[in-house]
């Protein structure tokens, strides 16, 4: 059971590594005109070359078990959810920076822990400290968002940092956003992709085969994100990319984040929850924000600094008392377990004895 734990711990790590590095290249790509709704498009379409084969390479033995009306349901939302975050979250780099995304998507883990006690997911509990640690989080985490969203403050200088690695004049330099539809638009994808954590923990529950269920929804993305594309790109260039870096960031996004984290996440909130594998993502703004001064050039603002700095506070309150409740947990199950052994042993001695 601990190595699992720290399994599935280091590979939700590793996940936020990958989405940060996602989100510098799309802002990158953003920077010479890609549409973030054709990307979309690419990027599942290509994640399809790497699942199908993978999916029927693992079951080429065992066919996996047939999937009911009900649970097909379940996975169509799960690729509307997907579609709706990915476009969102990619428009909202576009407007803002990597760095504001990571600070919004740390809004997950007080999402999802509120849609998984509307869906009894998690119990409450208002006279255990873990759960009062866990509901402060939440409202602290929220606050902390609105600071980033509402409040830049004063500007960071890091020009040496840019020097070093652009030598002087940063490629790219970012534009100047409109921070406030940014956050709006990156707390939307924040919402959207608490849902799916509860859906996707629904489904892969009752239906334990992470790869037939990345693969169906990957399979749904691409047709529900073609549809917003065309209705969204009238410009038939925009489905044409002419800069090696939109074709890097397409590559990138389907091999390491549409095809692998969907399968880990799936995998993880299969053994710990939704919960859990939500509360990964304020690690994200830690790296994001290294990577956009260093990479991008971006600035760093006193606002999303102290706005960071909150959300990481709501964030390791909530998994503090995550952590207290799975302690509990583990010590009733040894006293249980100490009790059916206790009381099972005078039995088994009177038995011998009589024998």
């Amino acid at each position: 059971m601990v190595g699992v734990g720290l399994g599935v711990t280091a590979a939700m790590v590793a996940t936020q590594f990958l989405d940060v590095g996602l989100n510098t290249l799309i802002k990158a790509a953003n920077t010479n005109g890609m549409s973030n709704f054709v990307f979309v498009v690419y990027a599942n379409f290509l994640a399809l070359f790497v699942l199908l084969p993978s999916t029927f390479f693992y079951y080429r033995k065992k066919a996996p078990p047939p999937i009911p009306t009900s649970l097909f349901c379940k996975m169509f939302l799960i690729s509307c959810l997907s579609t709706a975050y990915q476009t969102l979250i990619y428009s909202g780099i576009g407007y803002s920076s990597p760095t504001l995304c990571s600070a919004m998507v740390d809004l997950a883990p007080a999402f999802t822990f509120i849609f998984a006690f509307i869906f009894r997911m998690e119990n409450l509990n208002l006279k255990q400290h873990s759960c009062q640690a866990k509901i402060v989080g939440t409202v602290v985490s929220i606050a902390g968002a609105l600071i980033v969203t509402l409040y830049k403050g004063t500007p960071l200088n890091f020009k040496f940092l840019r020097n070093v690695v652009f030598g002087g004049n940063g490629t790219y330099l970012s534009v100047q956003s409109d921070w406030i539809i940014g956050g709006v638009l990156l707390a939307t994808a924040s919402l959207c992709l608490s849902v799916l954590f509860i859906v996707q923990t629904s489904v892969i529950k009752e239906y334990p085969e992470e790869l037939v269920v990345t693969s169906i929804c990957c399979s749904m993305v691409v047709i529900l994100s073609a549809i917003v594309a065309l209705f969204a790109e009238g410009n038939t260039k925009a489905w044409i990319f002419t800069s090696h870096q939109d074709l890097i960031a397409v590559f990138y996004s389907a091999i390491f984040v549409v095809s692998l984290k969907s399968v880990v996440c799936t995998w993880g909130c299969r053994k710990k929850g939704a919960v859990y594998v939500a509360m990964f993502n304020p690690l994200g703004m830690v790296i994001a924000l290294g990577m956009g001064v260093v990479f991008l050039g971006d600035s760093l603002y006193v606002g999303s600094m102290i706005g960071a700095a909150t959300i990481g506070v709501g964030f390791y309150s909530v998994m503090w008392g995550l952590t207290q409740e799975n302690n509990n947990l583990v010590n009733e199950n040894n006293e249980n377990h100490d009790f059916v052994t206790s009381s099972s042993a005078p039995l088994l001695s009177t038995k011998n004895l009589d024998a």
